[in-house]
């Protein structure tokens, strides 16, 4: 479990280990953090703008840059742009290649970037955190998003998820956590509560994720479900719910439900630090 994470964090830098940003968007959370937020430095790398075919960069060029903002002692977080897919290909070669100043940073992100918290929760460096990128800014009500993650840096708890109490917690993308499971990269969450969400899936790839993922969660505290959104219309209707499909996974697995929470694909998502937050 990680320790309560050191804040106000000041020097945030940003880097896309995943898919490329727009820059307007890079320019409105600069612009925003700026006024509302003149205490904490934004630094975006170059490389968030680099677009090769899906990704923001071939491999070795996501990974310099990861690298680069991590292991800089001048910065205190490494915030991940955005999310789509990608970081899992470099995960790897990063806790490899991480120096003792990466090991002191915060890092935050979500969806996509789900593989490089969990990986380096497994690998113990850090501290990860469930939280809304740049990208988010791009949402309807977006802003409020940008000043969620901004204002908890600053030591605001207020935009903490509700259920977070003293029981450690993690948050994953259920597909992005089903990829994970059986890897070497899916961290112990024995005695945590786990914390769900999912977006642009049809009902019965939900069922389908959550019998694979259920498998390799014995000993978990309980599962919370988030935000479930952009479902796809079928050819016929599934006849559950979302919320209907993790009760019955948890029913049949002895796994506990314990409701909804604040997070997902949405301006609405929460903050979850991994582990015991305070």
């Amino acid at each position: 479990m990680v320790a309560s994470v050191q804040r106000p964090i000041r020097k945030v830098a940003i880097c896309a280990p995943a898919t490329p940003l727009k820059r307007k968007y890079a320019e409105a959370v600069s612009q925003l953090a700026a006024i509302e937020f003149p205490d904490i430095e934004l630094t975006f790398h170059e490389q968030c703008f680099v677009e090769e075919g899906h990704f923001a960069g071939r491999d070795e060029v996501r990974l310099a840059a990861l690298l680069e903002c991590a292991n800089d002692p001048a910065f205190d977080a490494v915030w991940f742009a955005k999310g789509g897919y990608g970081s899992n290909r470099i995960a790897a070669d990063f806790i490899a290649k991480a120096e003792s100043a990466a090991g002191l940073k915060t890092y935050l992100g979500y969806s996509d970037l789900g593989f490089m918290l969990g990986a380096l929760y497994r690998a113990g460096i850090g501290k990860l955190v469930h939280a809304p990128m740049p990208v988010d800014v791009k949402r309807n009500g977006g802003e409020a998003a940008i000043r969620r993650t901004l204002a908890w840096m600053s030591g605001d708890d207020s935009a903490l998820e509700p259920s977070i109490s003293c029981t450690p917690v993690a948050a994953f993308n259920l597909y992005t956590l089903a990829m994970m499971v059986g890897t070497r990269f899916m961290p112990n969450l024995e005695g945590h509560e786990l914390l769900i969400e999912e977006v642009g899936e049809y009902e019965y790839a939900i069922d389908r994720l959550l019998f694979h993922v259920a498998e390799h969660l014995r000993g978990i505290a309980g599962i919370r479900l988030g935000e479930v959104t952009a479902v796809p219309e079928n050819d016929r209707p599934f006849g559950a719910s979302p919320e209907e499909i993790v009760q019955y996974w948890c029913e049949r697995y002895g796994i506990e439900y314990l409701g909804r929470a604040a997070i997902g694909h949405t301006a609405a998502n929460r903050i979850v630090p991994f582990g015991l937050e305070g």
